[in-house]
């Protein structure tokens, strides 16, 4: 029977990865309490001119900056999202921190996988190439990716030039966009564009199977915040500067 997504993976694989995934969203969003938000002292003066010069609501500004904070957590789960979509592909596997992200089976092949092309200073570049160096060296018929999901262009080509004042090049380490490597792992040049085109669908049949164990608060930095100026009578934004910045100056007049 054909799939009902995608052709180069089982409907089950996708949707299992679609489960992970959300999993990653609910655990992300019952971290986020009051006590986590303020982890990072919250800028409420920036907070005040978007408030102002946007027209935004305090409320909804503060909503907005905590679902800030969920998304770089959600940005690393993104990522293995991709692994875990390409290690459902036969021949293929997810290396499950072994080192690498995605190898074939047959040793021919091995990834690392970033989701965005600018996720590494010079440093970390040098120690991908590094890392992929050595296991093209260990493996004499295998090929290495450094692999960008978003990328600034469709590309899959040896990766070389200056890293840190040093020269690199190898001739089985490459570097590739998303859709290539997709396109490479299936033999089907628009796979990439499957996904995106099911994902809507395949997440809305997820959703409608999908039984919550427990109800997640999406909202508690803001309630609890809330629930303070109920007592206090502060706006939601000077209830937030005073916790973050009652010991400078003044700022204990709140």
């Amino acid at each position: 029977m054909a799939n009902k997504y995608v052709n180069f993976i089982s409907d089950e694989h996708l949707l299992t990865c679609i489960e992970n995934l959300h999993k990653s969203y609910l655990k992300a969003k019952k971290k986020i309490s009051k006590k986590s938000f303020y982890t990072n002292k919250v800028d409420t003066i920036k907070l005040t001119f978007d408030s102002k010069f946007n027209d935004i609501k305090e409320d909804d500004l503060i909503q907005s900056e905590i679902l800030r904070q969920i998304d770089k957590s959600i940005n690393n789960s993104i990522g293995t999202f991709h692994e875990h979509i390409l290690g459902g592909i036969k021949g293929y596997e997810v290396g499950n921190l072994s080192g690498f992200d995605i190898k074939a089976e047959d040793d021919t092949l091995f990834a690392d996988i970033k989701n965005k092309h600018n996720t590494m200073n010079s440093s970390s570049a040098e120690a991908l190439f590094q890392k992929l160096a050595r296991y093209a060296d260990d493996y004499k018929k295998a090929r290495c990716y450094w692999v960008q999901i978003l990328a600034k262009g469709s590309f899959n080509e040896h990766w070389k030039g200056d890293i840190n004042g040093k020269e690199y090049s190898h001739s089985r380490v490459f570097k590739i966009s998303g859709d290539q490597f997709y396109a490479l792992l299936s033999g089907q040049d628009d796979a990439l564009f499957q996904l995106y085109k099911a994902l809507p669908k395949a997440i809305e049949d997820y959703l409608k199977n999908y039984k919550s164990e427990s109800i997640v608060k999406e909202n508690l930095a803001l309630e609890e915040i809330t629930f303070e100026t109920e007592k206090s009578k502060r706006s939601i934004l000077d209830q937030i500067t005073f916790e973050n910045y009652s010991y400078y100056l003044g700022f204990d007049k709140l």
